[in-house]
């Protein structure tokens, strides 16, 4: 487990570098875009961009750190730093979306603001696109792996809608003349990001308060343990998260006495982690054994 959580923290920052590295030559090209073309759209783009470099560099970060072994102090390591590095990039995401949000409102609401050529528009947007495309090519196959690289691939995403929201501004300004199509693109990069810090949002409070996995039923575990030849009863159960995709799971485990007198405690330790392995992939279990009716001799709060 140890050695796959390794690589796949290799993996992930490997990711971040390449994404890291295409944004930041994205980002150049639509500050000269923006100064070129008078753009707010890729103004904006180019702000929620700077937001997403230093975003990945935190991810980067995280993850790095994320990667050193456990120690006496911090038992469980660095893991969780992590969904602390998610965390940054989710507030980020906020950030810049109501930052956005305001100054597309303001230029609406002022259309003297300037004229935006839209050629110069039209061609930084594309490149954006495409680089973006990339980046999220990059950052999607590994999402569903960490909470920090998720942070980074719904950044990129944000990227990647907002260049097709310059793009067709672009096109609109340079088909119609329509100067107002760029800050509407700006108010629409706003929009879309909103729902995706949200969510990101929702996931890092669900770890950092110890909740239970998404799809994760401790009641059925514990019903599933208790079909376990010689278990006699299971209490005091908690499962979570130390960090995306590495659920812990502890509880006290009454069995038969018999298991105690025959010496079986090992086979079933063995039993009762292989079938939370097997069928709730859950790698990192702790189990009490206790002797049928110890329950009784527990606080409340262990039962």
């Amino acid at each position: 487990m140890a050695h796959d959580h390794a690589e796949h923290a290799h993996g992930n920052r490997g990711r971040l570098g390449a994404a890291l590295a295409i944004v930041v030559v994205v980002l150049l090209i639509e500050l000269l875009g923006s100064w070129l073309s008078g753009s707010l759209a890729l103004l904006a783009d180019a702000g929620h961009m700077t937001s997403d470099a230093i975003g990945l560099v935190v991810a980067l970060v995280a993850s790095t750190i994320a990667a050193r072994p456990a120690t006496d102090r911090h038992t469980f390591g660095f893991r969780r730093v992590e969904v602390l590095g998610a965390l940054v990039n989710g507030a980020l995401l906020t950030v810049v979306a109501v930052t956005v949000a305001i100054e597309a409102i303001r230029r609406l609401l002022t259309p003297e603001s300037g004229q935006v050529d839209g050629l110069p528009l039209l061609i930084v947007a594309a490149i954006g696109l495409i680089a973006n495309l990339v980046a999220f090519s990059i950052l999607r196959r590994g999402d569903r792996e960490s909470l920090n690289l998720r942070g980074a691939y719904l950044e990129v995403l944000g990227d990647l809608l907002g260049s097709i929201a310059a793009l067709v501004a672009g096109v609109v300004i340079l088909t119609t003349g329509f100067a107002a199509a760029d800050a509407i693109a700006s108010l629409l990069i706003a929009v879309m990001i909103v729902p995706r810090a949200v969510s990101l949002l929702r996931d890092v409070v669900r770890v950092l308060t110890e909740s239970a996995p998404r799809g994760t039923d401790a009641e059925q575990i514990r019903e599933h343990l208790l079909q376990t030849a010689g278990v006699v009863d299971v209490h005091d159960v908690h499962v979570w998260t130390i960090t995306s995709g590495d659920p812990v799971f502890t509880a006290h485990v009454e069995v038969d006495p018999g298991v105690f007198a025959r010496g079986e405690t090992d086979g079933m330790l063995d039993r009762l982690g292989e079938c939370l392995k097997g069928h709730f992939d859950v790698a990192h279990s702790t189990f009490q054994l206790e002797p049928a009716g110890h329950a009784q001799h527990e606080g409340e709060s262990h039962r």
